[in-house]
């Protein structure tokens, strides 16, 4: 995790921690509000996210809520609420500081999530689950099975992975998917299909499916990989 994606509209707090992550060896990228972030993240790989939340235009909250990415997440607030807080872990972020944020706390918490993703990956590289031989599409309530595990999809959801699974292995803009599936032209900060992607993925990982098997192509659209 060499690559931070620093999101916060307070200039002064956002300069103190740049300048305490850029010391202690990270590459910092900087975001004063939530759709800037992800405009970046359309643009550049990063590897963690250090996200304020009380931010104009798109904030955290509605920040996590659009991204389409995997990504470990730091929440920051000025505001330390426990309903703030489970907000945001079950929107996916995976730690919470709070504001004056200590830039040694906030490497260690850095540290802490590459120790347990490093721990992670070596689990899922000595378990591989097995190659995903057909996924079954049931039209009448929308759910999906792969090996006897079944899970149930939105209409949108259901339409968005029937579309890529039949066009597996090639990439299919975001153009193409919000005016095949979602019938409408894509926006400039229109992150509904985003959005969509992300609660798919989310669902196939409750029976145990990676959720890169939606392939995020960076620049360029979404693929399935199977």
């Amino acid at each position: 995790m060499e690559r931070v994606l620093l999101v916060d509209d307070d200039p002064f707090a956002r300069e103190v921690l740049y300048l305490g992550l850029v010391a202690s060896g990270y590459q910092v990228h900087c975001a004063s509000n939530g759709q800037e972030a992800l405009l970046i993240l359309g643009k550049m790989a990063i590897d963690l996210i250090i996200l304020d939340i009380e931010m104009p235009l798109v904030d955290g909250f509605a920040f996590l809520e659009a991204r389409s990415d995997n990504l470990p997440v730091i929440l920051i607030s000025a505001t330390d609420e426990e309903e703030r807080r489970v907000k945001g872990f079950r929107l996916g972020a995976d730690d919470f500081l709070s504001k004056p944020v200590s830039v040694r706390e906030l490497v260690a918490r850095i540290d802490a999530l590459r120790r347990r993703a490093a721990i992670t990956k070596a689990q899922l590289t000595e378990v591989l689950p097995p190659p995903i031989k057909a996924i079954y599409f049931n039209q009448n309530d929308f759910s999906i099975e792969v090996a006897e595990r079944r899970v149930a999809l939105t209409q949108t959801e259901f339409k968005l992975l029937k579309y890529l699974f039949d066009r597996k292995g090639e990439v299919i803009t975001k153009q193409e998917l919000q005016k095949s599936v979602l019938k409408k032209d894509l926006g400039q900060f229109d992150r509904n299909l985003d959005m969509h992607i992300s609660n798919t993925r989310r669902k196939l990982a409750k029976i145990c499916l990676p959720k890169t098997i939606i392939n995020t192509v960076r620049g360029q659209g979404y693929s399935f990989l199977c």
